[in-house]
Formats: structure tokens, C-alpha cells, sequence
């Protein structure tokens, strides 16, 4: 055959040639990866479409109707080119599973399966042409070898997490060269373009509202002082930067100056800013937004936002943003702990292909303490090899920070080069603007009126049955939030408790005299704890873990406008007790008897060196050498499928809430497709025995789609979300 094409262009007619492509798509690998990769990569890129040389793929390409597999080919030419298991391997992993997804590897005797092993047993025809066109590098096996067993201790489990690790990365490589390759050739007109960002115009403009802050008060002195301590400590090299400042001493604004200062002085391509839920995301991009104005176009990446829905901006820029949203080749991304961690654990094209613009990176973990117990080692060898292998730093930012140099080098790499950037927390105390304090058990009843004789109170249980029993219990001004209701109407809700709480504070500026009708009640889960600007005078919290608890005190007397404000932690009374009481609320128990101040970091640093032993099998469940026994056998696809950070055991249900949400259900029902992201603003969470109820009742369908739709609004209620029964009506 004269010529062997991989693509044709629908829309010039012109063709590229299997060589062609093999060598492009190298080339960009080679560019994509690490120094340590890069001939790895390289040999991947040249390797993966060989199997493009068979004669029934090149009919294929000429119109015939047939389905020719391909990808096999070259993972089999991978093992007959390199003799060294390990590395032969990795290159089969990744070309075999450059369009499906890394397979699981399976085992010798699997046959007509799709495992690893299954598909090096099939037949194919003659590809052997590619020998002629296409020049494999030599690898130098010793060499690499020697890099996958450093740090591992000769420790097979750990080999077997690394191994795995750095295969995804090389398979991210391979994956985004080939799509970007693809798309180059295939395209028509131009592609769009790249965001951009001038990190040292945005370090200046974060200088000069650094500088702008009036530094009188104890309380501001006491900001400036552990910043600049911060600031100073930063300069010294580490993989990971540990930031422990309490609530109100400004982490974001330092957190984001010292990620453009290391970004600027080891010319790191980006920074990604990865907060724990989708709640708190639109306010840091906010506040982003209005800092560095048109010095960076910030790239957002979470289920909850579309950028073909997005209003602001240019048709340019929403082009580029959403193109860069398929693998994070942007400056500034700001993105959630879900997208990070699923994204470097999957084993799908779609999701690993952003993973290697993970490297020579800046990444911020906003709320560290947050990291799911259950993933916590997988998370922390995550950002280890991220830091160490891929040439990243991270800075790890809350104000309940667990033993994280502790944890690293127990879970991760023992030689972690960690910084605490806050050795001196002397200055904390000045920060405490509440107390908090055990009331024991109270029913509905107490717990409400002792709440109407505050201004505004914030009132946070652990159940959703629970708020909205109080709420419907609970006169005067009031609010509910949960997630039974839907993110639009929880972003309505906290819009109006802002402008309601704004306008007390107008009215009633010291809190005296505020009469009964203008009082204010927020009922919540713990959802509005972790990042939600909220200032009310007083919070009553359910007892459960401490981390929470000190969280919900981040929404009482936040701006420090009062000398102090109280935080009431309460049991429901025996007879309206509606679950058993978790470990993390026996520990909270114990700590209260304790501890005349459970904010004190003696009392923190007790909290989670008591739940973290005592979880340790937890800890370590999920990662990946628990799950096999030998690399040739390494079950990425099964691993991926069941790796998930939030609870497995609920389930999305969509509630039409305007116009827009309304059409694109119709073109779900009738169509049997839609856009599931464009949908996320509009769905609520529920237990899967919840929706089978619904469904029951015919409240609920998915019209074939898998993305289940309440079909009648009458199970729905805009203050306090789905209902499991609908209103009687009665007809006269």
C-alpha cells in the first residue's frame, strides 16, 4: 500500500498519513511530560495507532462500514519492542486503553475478555508495515527501572501506587497529544485560542490590597503579623507548604500572593486552586475576578457550571475557556476536590486528560482538612507525586489543620520536604471572636425560643429531616437551607439571608431592640459550614465532629463586630433522637469535658490524632495495592469505577425551576439526551430509597436517560425542597 491515513478531513478532503499522526501525536507527548518521561512518552505517542497499518482499517478509512480495533496493536508491538516487564507495561496499559479507557490488567488466563491480559491474547492482522516508517527511541531500561523503585523501600504496595500513578500520567500525555493532533488536523477555521494570565501583574495588584488594609486594631495587627510570617517562611523550596490560620486572618488573599510568588520565581506554568464543595467556588471566583480583572482569565471546572451557559464575558472567551475545561491548559483554574482527585484516579480519556497539565504546578487546597477519610491515603499519595514526581508545590490551607507532615510521611513519601509557614500561633487567641459552649439536650421547642433571643441566629444540624422539621416548626423571619433543595434555590436562599442580615445590621447596627417580627432564623446542614460568608450573632450547632463544629463557628460574629459571640452545641432531647451518635461525636464529647476551649489548638491536634488512629484501616483501604497483588494485574478500570468522594449511596434527582431548566427537560424526555452539566444548578440529592419512592408514586421518571426528572412540581417546595408526599387538595 502506498499510503496508510489515519484521518481525512471532512471538510477540505485532505489526509494525514499514519506516520504522520504517530509522529505528531510523539512529539507533543515528548513536549507534554516530564523530563524523567519524556522518551516513554514518546514511544507511546509513536506506538499508539500502529495498528492503523492493518488493511481492514485502511478500508475502514476509505468508507467501508466495518469496526477494526486498533489500539491493541500497539501495546503488542510495545512488548515485542522492550524487553523490561515494567516498562513494557506501562506502555500496554496506555495504548491499549487510549480510546476506552486503561483496562484493568486481569489475569494470564483470561480469554475473549477485556482485561489487559484478554486483549494481548486476540489475533490481528498484519501491521507490521509501521517497522518501515516509524523509528522507536531506545529507552534506557536500567534508568527507569531505577527511577519507579526510588523511594519505595523495596515495598511492593508501594511500587504498585507509583507505578500506577505515573502510568495515568503518561496516559494523560498520550491522550491530550492525540486529541490535540486530531483536532488540528480534522478542524475547520481555527482553533480556539489559550486563556491567559499575567502572574506578576496579579501579584502586584494582590501587593497593593495587601498594602491598602488600615493596620490599627489588635486584630488587625495580629492579620498583618501572621501573613507576613507566611510571606517570609514561603521563600524557603519545599514540595508542600502547610498554612494553619484561623478564621478571618486572610488565607485566601496570602495563600493566592504566595502561590504567584513560587509561580513566578520557579516559572511554573499554573495554579490551580482546588476548594472542597461547589457552594463555595462562586464566591472565590468572585473575589478573583474582581482582584485581577483582566490581568487572568480563571478557568472554573465544577458540575454546577457551564460555560455554554455563561453570560459574561466574549463568544472568545467562553470558546477558550471551554475548550481549555478538557484538560486544564490554563493559568488560573479554580476546581473542586471532586474533579481533582476523580480526575487522577479515573482511567477515562475524558477525565485523565488534564491530569499532566497537573505538573510544574501551584496547587492550593482550600479547606485540607476536608479530605475524605475513606480516600485520605489515595489524596495524600495524589499531591505527593504530583509535588515530588510531576515537579509541583501545594500549599495545604485551613484554619483546623490535621497532623498533615505526620500523615504524608505515614501515607505518602517519607521524605516529604514539608513547610509549616505558621510555627508562631501565639497571635490565634486574638482571633477568637466566640465562645462555645455545651448546652446538653434540648427538644425543638427550647432549642427555637432560646434562638428567638438573638438578632439573628444560624441554627446547624445533621440531618435534612431534622431542618426541615425546625424550620416548619420556627415562626417569624426564616430560612432553610439543605440539599433536598436544589443549588438553585440555595444560592437564592443565601442571596436573601445576605441582603435580610445586611439590612438588620443597617437597622439595628448594635443589635438592641430588634423587634421579634424582624429577628432572624437560618435552618441548615452542615453544608453552609465550610466557606460560606455568613455573619450572624450567635450559632447553635448539634454536637458531632470538632472540625464541624469549629467550622460553624467561622459563621458567628465573622466580621468581629461584637467582642464576642456564642457558639451552643445541643443534643436533641431522648425522645427526638433520630440516629445513633458517630465516633466523631463521642470524640467531640469527651474533648468538651476536657477542654474549657475547644478552639485551642491542644484541643484540635487531640481531635484528629484520636480519629485518625482510630480510622487508620480506613485511611488505607482504598488505594490501589489493596486492591491487587502485582503490576501485570493492576485493576485501573474496576478501581476507577468505584473510586468516588462523594457518598455513594445517594443520587441526583433534577427539579425544573424556570424556563430554562424546563426546556432542557423536555429535550431530555423527548430526545432521550441532554446536557447532564447544564443540568447540575438544578438537581438535589437524595437517598436512592427516596427516589424508588418517588418513582413509585410516578413523581419521578428518567425517560430512559439515566438522569432521573420530577415530573410532578407538587413534590417539590421552593423553601425546603423535595417532598416525599404531595399536599392534599380538597375539593368542594
Amino acid at each position: 500500500m502506498d499510503m496508510y491515513i489515519a484521518h481525512r478531513n471532512v471538510f477540505t478532503g485532505a489526509k494525514q498519513t499514519v506516520k504522520e499522526h504517530c509522529e505528531n501525536t510523539a512529539a507533543l507527548c515528548r513536549e507534554y511530560a516530564v523530563p524523567e518521561l519524556k522518551e516513554i512518552a514518546f514511544a507511546a505517542g509513536l506506538l499508539h495507532d500502529v495498528g492503523k497499518y492493518q488493511y481492514s482499517f485502511q478500508e475502514r478509512i476509505n468508507g467501508t462500514n466495518i469496526r477494526v480495533e486498533h489500539s491493541t496493536c500497539g501495546a503488542l508491538a510495545a512488548r515485542e519492542n522492550y524487553s523490561l516487564a515494567v516498562l513494557a507495561l506501562m506502555l500496554e496499559y496506555c495504548i491499549a486503553g487510549h480510546h476506552s479507557g486503561i483496562p484493568d490488567g486481569g489475569f494470564p488466563n483470561d480469554e475473549e475478555s477485556p482485561t489487559l491480559y484478554g486483549r494481548m491474547h486476540k489475533t490481528f492482522e498484519d501491521f507490521e508495515a509501521y517497522k518501515k516508517e516509524l523509528a522507536l527511541p531506545h529507552l534506557d531500561e536500567r534508568a527507569f527501572l531505577s527511577y519507579i523503585l526510588s523511594d519505595c523501600n523495596n515495598e511492593i504496595g508501594k511500587v504498585i501506587d507509583k507505578f500506577t500513578f505515573l502510568t495515568r500520567y503518561v496516559f494523560s500525555c498520550l491522550v491530550d497529544a492525540d486529541s490535540t493532533d486530531t483536532a488540528e488536523f480534522c478542524r475547520e477555521g481555527e482553533l480556539p485560542r489559550q486563556l491567559k494570565a499575567d502572574f506578576a501583574a496579579c501579584l502586584e495588584r494582590v501587593n497593593r490590597k495587601l498594602e491598602s488594609f488600615v493596620c490599627e486594631t489588635k486584630l488587625q495587627k495580629a492579620r498583618s503579623a501572621l501573613q507576613n510570617q507566611a510571606f517570609l517562611r514561603s521563600h524557603e523550596d519545599a514540595e508542600i507548604y502547610l498554612m494553619n490560620m484561623p478564621t478571618g486572618s486572610g488565607k485566601t488573599l496570602a495563600s493566592i500572593k504566595i502561590a504567584l510568588e513560587r509561580a513566578l520565581l520557579k516559572e511554573k506554568k499554573r495554579i490551580i486552586y482546588i476548594i472542597p464543595f461547589n457552594s463555595v467556588i462562586e464566591q472565590t471566583a468572585e473575589v478573583f475576578e474582581k482582584l485581577f480583572e483582566e490581568d487572568v482569565e480563571i478557568l472554573r471546572h465544577q458540575s454546577t457550571f457551564s460555560y455554554e451557559d455563561e453570560e459574561n464575558g466574549s463568544e472568545d472567551y467562553r470558546k477558550a475557556a471551554k475548550s481549555a475545561v478538557e484538560n486544564w491548559d490554563a493559568p488560573l483554574i479554580i476546581t473542586t476536590a471532586v474533579q481533582f482527585f476523580e480526575s487522577v484516579y479515573s482511567n477515562k480519556r475524558g477525565k485523565l486528560r488534564k491530569m499532566h497539565n497537573m505538573s510544574d504546578s501551584i496547587l492550593i487546597f482550600d479547606e485540607a482538612h476536608l479530605m475524605p477519610q475513606n480516600y485520605l491515603q489515595p489524596c495524600l499519595q495524589a499531591v505527593a507525586y504530583i509535588t515530588r514526581y510531576l515537579h509541583s508545590e501545594a500549599v495545604f490551607l485551613t484554619a483546623t489543620m490535621p497532623d498533615y507532615e505526620k500523615l504524608m510521611r505515614t501515607y505518602a513519601l517519607a521524605d516529604l520536604q514539608m513547610i509549616s509557614l505558621i510555627s508562631d500561633k501565639s497571635m490565634f487567641e486574638t482571633f477568637r471572636k466566640c465562645r462555645y459552649t455545651a448546652i446538653g439536650e434540648v427538644d425543638i421547642k427550647e432549642l427555637l425560643s432560646r434562638s428567638r433571643s438573638y438578632p439573628s441566629s444560624l441554627i446547624i444540624v445533621n440531618r435534612k429531616a431534622d431542618a426541615r422539621a425546625l424550620y416548619q416548626a420556627c415562626g417569624g423571619q426564616k430560612y432553610h437551607l439543605s440539599t433536598y433543595m436544589t443549588a438553585y434555590d440555595r444560592q437564592r436562599v443565601l442571596r436573601e439571608i445576605r441582603q435580610t442580615l445586611a439590612l438588620l445590621e443597617k437597622d439595628y447596627p448594635g443589635g438592641e431592640g430588634v423587634p421579634d417580627e424582624r429577628k432572624v432564623t437560618i435552618i441548615s446542614t452542615s453544608l453552609i459550614e465550610a466557606g460560606v460568608d455568613l455573619d450572624t450573632y450567635t450559632v447553635f450547632r448539634e454536637r458531632t465532629g470538632l472540625d464541624s463544629i469549629l467550622q460553624a463557628g467561622g459563621r458567628c460574629n465573622r466580621e468581629g463586630k461584637r467582642s464576642i459571640g456564642d457558639v451552643f452545641i445541643f443534643d436533641f432531647s431522648e425522645n427526638e433522637k433520630r440516629q445513633a451518635v458517630d465516633e466523631r461525636a463521642n470524640l467531640t464529647r469527651g474533648l468538651l469535658e476536657k477542654y474549657e476551649d475547644i478552639s485551642d489548638i491542644q484541643c484540635i491536634e487531640e481531635y484528629y490524632n484520636r480519629l485518625l488512629y482510630m480510622n487508620r484501616e480506613a485511611i488505607q483501604k482504598n488505594t490501589m495495592h489493596q486492591q491487587c497483588l502485582e503490576i501485570d494485574s493492576i485493576p485501573f478500570k474496576s478501581y476507577a469505577e468505584k473510586f468516588s468522594l462523594i457518598d455513594s449511596e445517594t443520587v441526583s434527582l433534577v427539579v425544573p425551576r424556570d424556563a430554562r431548566s424546563e426546556k432542557l427537560v423536555e429535550l431530555l424526555k423527548f430526545t432521550h439526551s441532554g446536557n447532564s452539566r447544564a443540568l447540575q444548578s438544578y438537581t438535589c440529592t437524595l437517598y436512592q430509597r427516596e427516589l424508588e419512592d418517588l418513582i413509585r408514586q410516578h413523581a419521578a421518571d428518567d425517560y430512559g436517560t439515566g438522569i432521573f426528572c420530577l415530573t410532578n412540581s407538587d413534590y417539590y417546595d421552593e423553601n425546603t425542597g423535595i417532598l416525599f408526599e404531595a399536599p392534599d387538595y380538597f375539593i368542594s
